[in-house]
């Protein structure tokens, strides 16, 4: 039974008479065997070796047999892994099978057994498994199933056919707008405009002018009256987008326009009345806002007459393979590619991902795969590094505090792009407490 052609397999134990009889027998048929008595060793092979398959024992002193079949399934494509262990350990074994191990062998065994085993992997990872999702259910245009949208789902219902101000509640990337368009366009006034405004993004010294607009005059530089989002959107829906970064100033003009239906065109001493419905939307507690007299309560109880709560996307288990679908076949649709799938390993990286930049980081993630992709398996080697789990980094139960902290913090802050602010309001510090904790991960 010999092999044509060069099928690398590194086999891993700490017993060094293990090594050597299976090193031997699999040479005899053509295999180019290498070895390694510790994972520590094995992963630095692993980084300069064109490896086929890895044999590896459960119970070795140090990182065990299971980190390394978890480091070779999220960092190498088309790499096998082989477990070998004795009767006290077929425990162990399953479980190195649930993290990807292809197959396990339980000691003592014989040369046929080690020969079948090692062929039934190679023919197993010569190819990658198909991973079918289930049919999108779409709801307003929203991606969702899981009990968290749901609910939502049942409050847009019941809001969209009034004319009751909305307050969504939710963080960066959970789809707020989404549900303003879907309150919009599920109601009697579809026909009618609908106007987003992101108050964060317009200076505030600005925001007046664009939100009511101006008369001709009414500063240097207004050469003729123009009108501002309030009046576009008579009849239908404005979005407050970030409304919390609104000044206190500019809160006391939208109470008016939410109490008395009308406001004043900048430069104009005449009142305009206006029929429309605002939505609103935050990414903070604007209550806490209030505490602080950041925020006017009064404008805050005329915003939050209906509320609704969008659930991050670490708390939508159900929702995230329906998106990763989807966004897929979008992607590969307007890419003009042809059929993709994620193999099963790498939905279980994304799956369990903490997805701090919510359903907008999901989309943007995919949509950078499939730009990428080489094949039409997107496997968890071609996913970033902060999916992958690392055996030179331990994630055991005997590690410290401060360095799960500041792991965490690494992955928070790599996932974000390196953005402070991003970082500190998904870790729920501020950006000096986090700068502090960054400059100690560097002492």
């Amino acid at each position: 039974m010999k092999h044509a052609g060069k099928t690398n397999i590194l086999v891993v134990d700490d017993s060094l008479e293990t090594v050597e009889l299976i090193k031997r027998n699999l040479e005899s048929v053509g295999y180019q065997v290498y070895s390694a008595n510790n994972v520590q060793s094995a992963v630095k092979l692993l980084e300069t070796l064109q490896v086929n398959l890895v044999i590896t024992d459960l119970k070795m002193p140090g990182e065990s047999g299971i980190e390394l079949v978890r480091h070779v399934s999220e960092n190498y494509k088309g790499m096998g892994t082989l477990v070998i262990t004795g009767f006290p350990s077929i425990q162990g074994a399953v479980e190195s099978i649930k993290i990807g191990a292809e197959e396990y062998l339980v000691k003592p065994f014989t040369d046929e057994e080690l020969f079948k085993s090692v062929e039934r992997v190679l023919a197993k990872t010569s190819k990658y498994k198909k991973e079918i999702v289930s049919t999108v259910p779409v709801n307003f245009g929203i991606i969702g199933n899981s009990e968290g949208m749901h609910h939502v789902f049942k409050t847009i219902n019941k809001a969209k056919n009034t004319n009751a101000t909305v307050l969504i509640n939710g963080e960066s990337g959970t789809g707020k707008e989404l549900v303003a368009r879907a309150l919009h366009y599920g109601s009697h006034a579809s026909a009618a405009p609908f106007v987003p405004v992101n108050c964060g993004g317009i200076p505030d010294a600005l925001l007046e002018s664009e939100l009511f607009g101006y008369v001709r005059g009414a500063f240097t530089g207004a050469t003729e009256t123009r009108a501002g989002f309030f009046q576009t959107a008579d009849g239908g829906t404005i979005f407050l987008d970030e409304i919390s970064n609104t000044s206190l100033a500019m809160q006391a003009k939208l109470l008016r326009v939410l109490q008395e239906k009308e406001f004043y065109m900048v430069g104009s001493k005449k009142p305009m009345k206006v029929n429309i419905r605002v939505v609103a939307a935050t990414n903070v507690d604007l209550m806490q806002l209030v505490k602080k007299g950041l925020f006017r309560e009064d404008l805050y109880y005329r915003l939050n007459i209906i509320s609704i709560d969008l659930p991050p996307l670490r708390a939508r288990d159900k929702d995230i393979l329906l998106l990763l679908d989807f966004f897929l076949n979008k992607y590969v649709r307007e890419l003009a590619k042809g059929p993709m799938q994620f193999s099963k390993k790498a939905l279980r990286s994304l799956t369990d991902y903490a997805w701090p930049g919510n359903v907008r980081e999901l989309q943007n993630l995919v949509h950078r795969l499939v730009i990428m992709a080489d094949e039409d398996t997107i496997d968890t080697p071609d996913l970033p590094e902060s999916f992958r789990y690392s055996a030179t980094r331990s994630r055991g139960l005997t590690r410290k505090l401060a360095d799960v902290e500041r792991d965490y913090i690494s992955d928070v802050l790599a996932a974000n792009k390196n953005n402070i602010s991003h970082t500190a309001q998904i870790l729920g510090i501020d950006r000096k407490t986090l700068r502090e904790k960054l400059k100690k991960t560097k002492d």
